[in-house]
């Protein structure tokens, strides 16, 4: 065997895996059957702009391992989430605060919204039941109506009354004048994109592109002594048991010859008539300005559609309803069986990770992968 780790997808657990086995002294290789490094995160400088080529990715974590351990590998801005809701020409605050609040219904104190959000709530009877019934229950009916519902039927395609309720739970709701989506410790955007620190994580590894790994399985099986596989899960057992459902999302992407086209980083179209569900003008994840600190005169913006996943999409949004878990249960337990193949990463554990979550779980796989082999 040439190799100690065959890595199967180079986006963030695969790169970060990568790194750890490399800095461990073993003999690592990296596939990917795209042209270019990074998976998802994966961004392409256009008219000095990096453009999130696969949706926004904003880094956020309250693990102050994982960043520590990031910044390693790139600088990182002071970039703050806030994006806005645009309702048929109505524009709101995210996260739901007070600035939300007070344009809904006019209230100044968050005494006055709380009052307001109980009344409303009161229609929900017991444990919420659904999705539509959990966000009543967190912020009335008003705010549901205007800035959840649309938003989420055109984003799982499905009614609000037949998603699970646990898809809101984590809705931020805040009694003060705060846009700061997330609510974490640490956060930003790597200055220079975030390919930039993939090379970094991968530098001296040995990377091959445009393979795919299921067309040569047979070849690259004998390359290296265990193999690191990031793909979907059931794809890699030629869905067998049956297929896992994905949401997935199409991307229109338009360089403008303006400076700015919406002044924010991220709008949410939360009407359900408005065919895509945000635009991101991504030139505003870095303030608008190129690495020498210069006013970009041009701005790029990408509208997203969501969307079913067929064969042949980018897998997005794992749809973690009852039916899916059974089904990826059952793929679990066929990867279980084998000794050379370990599974991880978003579509290799039908997770819908964040990327401080996914940094964590590869370096907790390598930990484990490691000592075993000293």
């Amino acid at each position: 065997m040439k190799y100690d780790y065959l890595m199967v997808g180079s986006g963030l657990f695969g790169a970060v895996f990568a790194q750890q086995a490399r800095a461990a002294g073993k003999r690592v290789l990296v596939i990917d059957r795209r042209d270019h490094i990074g998976g998802n995160v994966y961004t392409e400088k256009v008219e000095g702009i990096n453009v999130h080529k696969y949706g926004a990715h904003i880094f956020h974590t309250n693990d102050k391992k994982v960043w520590q351990y990031i910044t390693k590998f790139g600088e990182f801005n002071r970039f703050t989430n806030s994006p806005v809701a645009n309702y048929k020409g109505e524009i709101y605050s995210l996260p739901f605060n007070m600035y939300t609040f007070n344009k809904m219904w006019g209230v100044v104190t968050p005494e006055e919204a709380a009052a307001k959000i109980a009344e409303q709530r009161q229609e929900i009877k017991g444990e919420p039941k659904n999705l539509e019934e959990q966000a009543i229950s967190l912020v009335g009916r008003d705010i549901f109506e205007k800035l959840i519902k649309g938003y989420t039927e055109k984003q799982w395609g499905r009614d609000c009354k037949d998603l699970p309720a646990f898809i809101i739970k984590r809705l931020p709701v805040r009694y003060t004048y705060d846009n700061n989506y997330f609510n974490a410790l640490y956060q930003g955007i790597p200055m220079g994109g975030y390919t930039k620190v993939i090379e970094n994580l991968l530098d001296g590894i040995e990377v091959r592109l445009g393979v795919d790994y299921l067309k040569y399985r047979s070849e690259y099986e004998q390359v290296a002594e265990k193999i690191i596989y990031t793909g979907p899960i059931d794809e890699f057992f030629d869905y067998k048991l049956g297929t896992l459902e994905y949401r997935s999302v199409r991307f229109e992407n338009e360089l403008l010859n303006k400076p700015s086209f919406q002044g924010n980083a991220a709008v949410n179209y939360t009407d359900r008539e408005t065919p895509w569900t945000r635009i991101i003008e991504h030139k505003w994840f870095e303030f608008g300005k190129d690495e020498n600190g210069n006013d970009l005169p041009k701005t790029v913006i990408s509208r997203e559609y969501s969307s079913e996943w067929k064969k042949g999409d980018e897998p997005y949004y794992p749809v973690n309803d009852e039916k899916n878990s059974v089904l990826y249960a059952r793929y679990k337990e066929e990867a279980a069986k084998l000794t050379n193949v370990v599974f991880g990463g978003r579509l290799g554990t039908y997770s819908y990770y964040d990327m401080d979550v996914t940094i964590a779980k590869a370096l907790e796989k390598a930990e484990t992968e490691l000592v075993k082999k000293k």
